[in-house]
């Protein structure tokens, strides 16, 4: 079964609500206008409950089937990006300094339209809970809404997200059992040594020196502490020292941060990071405070409900055009907050070519909004069918 024709039949429905979202674009918790157009719309569509408020900003929507079932939860993330806009579209953001370059206008409005086709057919068992999130680039919306306990509060058995995804041919769709998103972690470091001048720095404890020092034990633990088949990145993205050419300071920063595709090799090199710092300021007559800071943690896919999202996925647009075997990025994803409570599978959908995600150029392609929503819709219908 390719794109539902129900869904194909609103196509321009759905371009008109994603234009409306991209020129509205909406940053962290504070989408407010985003969704009371949500709301809006799912409450013309004739949904059985919008629950407003959820963690700040965000909603669940409620849609119920025919004859008693499970729920099954569908997620879309509605925040857009402190980034000036460059695409130079007509519905270019109306708000300079933000706009939606990660692709979430898209993703709420694939949600809104497997809303609308599943408030009109009901054509599946039980019920279906539409979960539009705020925050998701930074401040965790995922995080809080499990914290909220909703997957509890509204009985969710399983949950599914899509991202799209530049330079993936139109229509394909893209995933992998196990991790298939990365955690990140993220480490800053405070060396206080002793200033002086800088043509006697014997009378001083220099934090650059020791700062670099740290710098290169740092990069050992990805090279020499590490199992070399783990996917991990450990990059140190900033370090600050100093005021003036002839002075040894007083203090250097050193921050970055830390991705991993294994909670054990997360929690390991959590470990290693305090002795390694404290040891290294040490052998130089310095101290250092660590602070490690948790990020999102490890977004890892159900194997069974994954292969059972490949196979609707492949009803759509064909099975050579799904890959079920990517190899996983160190990119995060806070719908892995949902999935660490419930089985569940994050896929890709294709957009075909141009700017990357996070570009000022980057762009929706409204072409992919009709697979995401047939994607939805028909996943409820399979996994919820109606016993005759």
């Amino acid at each position: 079964m390719p794109i539902t024709n129900r869904i194909a039949d609103f196509a321009e429905d759905m371009k008109t609500w994603r234009r409306h979202l991209h020129q509205n674009p909406e940053l962290g918790f504070n989408t407010v206008q985003t969704a009371a157009f949500v709301a809006a719309r799912l409450r013309e569509f004739g949904v059985d409950e919008v629950h407003e408020g959820i963690a700040k900003n965000g909603l669940i929507a409620i849609i119920r089937g025919q004859g008693d079932g499970p729920v099954i939860g569908l997620r879309a993330d509605m925040d857009a990006l402190p980034i000036v806009e460059e695409t130079g579209a007509a519905y270019t953001s109306l708000t300079p300094g933000k706009m939606h370059a990660c692709g979430h206008d898209g993703h709420t409005t694939m949600l809104l339209g497997a809303a609308r086709y599943l408030a009109e057919t009901r054509n599946f068992a039980g019920s279906v809970a539409l979960i539009f999130q705020p925050a998701e680039e930074d401040g965790g919306g995922g995080q809080l809404m499990c914290q909220e306990a909703v997957l509890e509060r509204f009985n969710i058995a399983q949950v599914y997200a899509l991202h799209t995804a530049p330079g993936l041919p139109l229509g394909q769709f893209a995933t992998t059992p196990g991790p298939i998103m990365g955690a990140d972690d993220t480490f800053h470091i405070t060396i206080k040594g002793r200033g002086a001048h800088a043509a006697d720095p014997e009378m001083g404890i220099d934090p650059i020196a020791i700062g670099a020092q740290m710098v290169a034990a740092i990069y050992t633990i990805r090279s020499r502490m590490v199992a070399g088949q783990d996917n991990t990145v450990i990059s140190v993205t900033q370090f600050h020292a100093g005021s003036a050419n002839n002075i040894i300071p007083e203090t250097a920063f050193v921050g970055g941060t830390v991705r991993t595709l294994s909670r054990e090799t997360r929690s390991k090199i959590a470990a290693l990071f305090p002795n390694l710092v404290q040891s290294c300021a040490a052998a130089f007559g310095a101290t250092a405070k660590l602070t490690y800071i948790p990020g999102y943690p490890v977004t890892v896919n159900d194997p069974e409900k994954t292969a059972f999202a490949v196979d609707v996925a492949r009803r759509i647009s064909g099975h050579d055009q799904v890959k079920d075997d990517i190899r996983p990025e160190l990119g995060v994803e806070d719908f892995s907050y949902f999935l660490e409570q419930r089985p569940g599978a994050y896929l890709y959908v294709g957009q075909g070519d141009g700017p990357g995600l996070h570009h000022p150029a980057f762009d929706f392609n409204d072409d992919a909004a009709p697979y995401g929503a047939s994607f939805f819709a028909q996943l409820v219908e399979a996994a919820q069918p109606i016993r005759r």
